[in-house]
């Protein structure tokens, strides 16, 4: 087997300008990506609306309008929710020092790192830092949310203007490809599509299911504003892997400042153990995981390397990425060895996933019917 040293240079060459380019112009490609994506999932009812002899411009508005919409309920559903713990957020630091204290005192007590260690002392000092510390970080978060405000405008005015140009951009692209071999790189931009659209309806639906399970749990065991923090841990589930255990630090601390009894917070994070066991080993391999077909290392790899360069957004966004990026590789005979090292490799992981797939098949059938129906016409 020959070696080119000279290929191989130009290929690592090729990724580190790839990523320069990434973290560099992270600005505007964060929000383009997120554009790309939402523009998939409102693809179908753009087209909806436009059977009914609306304009692409006047249809395009429409189904972002649509979006906006059920974020607007959403957000004054869980806001009398959002307003009350901030009510009480005086009162929940103060617990937090003193739990922190007790448990520092305790230690320095028995393993003596400080000599002559008051509480009363570490008390005022800790609440005299957190203070000083909430100040800095209110200043961080108005300056992050410009900045976030500023990314969530320039999303919408992308999906809106991928939504009316869809077909010249589709047409631009396929001219780059020979005259011969336009079908299938047509094909293949279909494939992209549909697995974009597949996953995004994939962690919508794991959400609800997994927000609902946090919610009924939390409100069995009495936890207030159940929905709020269980639906946050949903949100927060659309982070692979860790995304769960994020999502259930919150309740398991409030749980544990704001009850006299230990077992209460101990609850909480067995609900979330629980939750999470049944979601990562059932649902999300079925649900999410058959519209990826990609394996286990290489959604760890891009959960890492999409922090690395992007921060949580890359967290979020380079999972479908990746499954888009096999699609593409596979119609390359240069890069098929790619999709074959990013995909499912384990048969034995598909046949365990088989034991929801029946009730699964029934409702993605039911999601996916308008969808499939605007793909074949």
């Amino acid at each position: 087997m020959n070696l080119s040293f000279q290929k191989l240079f130009y290929a690592i060459a090729t990724v580190f300008a790839l990523f320069a380019i990434l973290i560099l112009a992270k600005p505007i490609l964060i929000p383009l990506s997120i554009a790309l994506l939402m523009s998939f999932i409102l693809y179908p009812l753009a087209t909806k609306f436009e059977t009914g002899r609306i304009g692409k411009t006047f249809a395009a508005f429409l189904s972002i309008f649509v979006v906006i919409l059920i974020f607007a309920v959403v957000i004054y559903f869980f806001s009398t929710q959002i307003m009350s713990v901030a009510q009480d957020f005086t009162h929940f630091k103060d617990k937090i020092i003193n739990a922190f204290t007790d448990v520092t005192v305790y230690i320095n007590n028995n393993v003596s790192f400080v000599d002559n260690l008051e509480r009363d002392e570490l008390f005022n000092r800790m609440k005299a830092w957190l203070t000083d510390s909430t100040g800095f970080l209110l200043s961080k978060t108005v300056n992050g949310t410009a900045t976030m405000l500023a990314g969530l405008l320039a999303t919408i005015v992308f999906t809106f203007l991928f939504l009316i140009y869809r077909d010249g951009l589709t047409q631009a692209f396929l001219a780059f490809s020979p005259e011969d071999k336009r079908n299938r790189v047509f094909k293949m931009f279909k494939s992209v599509q549909q697995v974009g659209q597949k996953y995004l309806f994939g962690m919508l639906f794991l959400t609800l299911v997994i927000g609902l399970a946090n919610s009924v749990g939390l409100l069995i065991i009495g936890i207030d504003n159940p929905f709020l923090f269980g639906f946050l841990g949903a949100a927060l589930a659309i982070i692979p892997y860790i995304g769960t255990t994020m999502g259930a630090i919150i309740p398991v601390i409030y749980a544990f400042v704001s009850y006299n009894s230990i077992w209460t917070a101990v609850a909480v994070a067995l609900l979330f153990w629980a939750v999470q066991l049944v979601s990562d080993n059932f649902l999300t391999p079925k649900i999410v995981g058959g519209s990826l077909k990609i394996n286990a290392l290489t959604a760890i790899l891009s959960l890492f390397i999409g922090a690395a360069v992007w921060g949580l957004a890359g967290m979020i966004l380079f999972l479908p990425f990746t499954a888009m990026l096999r699609v593409i590789c596979e119609e390359f005979e240069e890069l098929k060895p790619l999709a074959l090292i990013m995909g499912e490799q384990n048969e034995d992981e598909n046949e365990n996933t088989g034991k929801i797939s029946v009730w699964w098949e029934k409702i993605k059938k039911t999601i996916f019917e308008i969808i499939h129906s605007n793909y074949n016409t």
